[in-house]
């Protein structure tokens, strides 16, 4: 069965857009695998290998461990054993049922498995080529993705991809970033990532017929449209039940009966929400000045 792989930098729409896939009932969802922190990385029951860096880039030169792995993930088999090994708070054993049942449900009933994983996105050609995923990599306007950033203090630091040889070779624009390390520009450094992350994308869309580019913009202000696009492109029953919880789920109506509720063991960053006012609010987290440098940044 074909699994489904939702990617893009962190705070481009992947959870949502895999809440929303997962709305067909016909897959298992499956949270950032390849995040080096935890929870909810560090995970051995779902990906029993070890992630040393942020964009872990995964290609056919090195998968000997990630392939076996990966294979386990995707085939919904939970490592019981392994993570146990690790991983033994009350937390962590909630966690493990949960993930646990799902996995083993999921398998008995014929489901797929869904990763949503920004981590995933330099390695997203393995992903479509090595285990046959439909990638879904989402596209965020810059001046959006920059000010959801500065909103939440983050940064990037760029020697997790520096570091990865492999990655370089493979992509070898990425270099220009070796100029800002140091750099205490947060701005500066979120629209490089931006830049390098957009420049992967399209070249992997290009190279592999499994991956599809989805703008967040274009979801958010017409999520039935294009939902129902990305529902045909992974294989998935575009149904009435569907159709109704992700429009429930996309309007001021999203916290009703039926809705997508929160989970703290899911930990991801979707919330149900009216996609198209949260267009209309994502500017205004920058000032005008900001916004003129995004934009004159993004588009050297």
């Amino acid at each position: 069965m074909t699994p489904v792989l939702v990617t893009g930098l962190p705070r481009s729409g992947t959870s949502w857009t895999g809440k929303m896939l997962t709305a067909s009932g016909e897959l298992v969802y499956v949270n950032e695998p390849l995040n080096p922190q935890r929870p909810p990385g560090r995970s051995p029951g779902v990906l029993n290998a070890r992630v040393a860096h942020r964009f872990q880039y995964i290609c056919p030169d090195n998968d000997g461990a990630w392939l076996p792995a990966f294979t386990d993930t995707v085939a919904l088999r939970y490592r019981f054993t392994a993570e146990l090994r690790r991983n033994r708070s009350p937390y962590d054993l909630a966690r493990m049922v949960r993930y646990g049942t799902a996995f083993s449900f999921g398998r008995l009933t014929g489901r797929r498995a869904l990763l949503d994983d920004p981590f995933a996105l330099f390695s997203a050609g393995w992903f479509a080529e090595r285990l046959g995923c439909r990638v879904v990599i989402l596209l965020r306007d810059p001046v959006s993705f920059v000010g959801s950033w500065q909103r939440l203090g983050w940064t990037f630091y760029f020697h997790e991809l520096l570091e990865q040889p492999l990655l370089l070779r493979d992509h070898p624009h990425l270099e220009e970033l070796r100029s800002l390390v140091g750099c205490q520009d947060r701005l500066a450094k979120a629209v490089a990532l931006w830049r390098a992350a957009r420049t992967v994308a399209v070249d992997l869309a290009a190279r592999h017929p499994g991956i599809l580019l989805v703008r967040y913009e274009d979801l958010a202000s017409a999520p039935q449209h294009g939902f129902r696009r990305l529902y045909e492109w992974a294989g998935l029953t575009w149904s009435a039940r569907a159709e109704a919880r992700i429009s429930r789920a996309c309007t001021a109506a999203a916290t009703a009966a039926g809705g997508f509720t929160w989970s703290g063991l899911s930990r991801t960053a979707y919330r149900p929400m009216d996609s198209r006012q949260a267009l209309a609010t994502a500017a205004g987290r920058l000032t005008a000045e900001e916004i003129h440098r995004v934009r004159e940044l993004a588009t050297r």
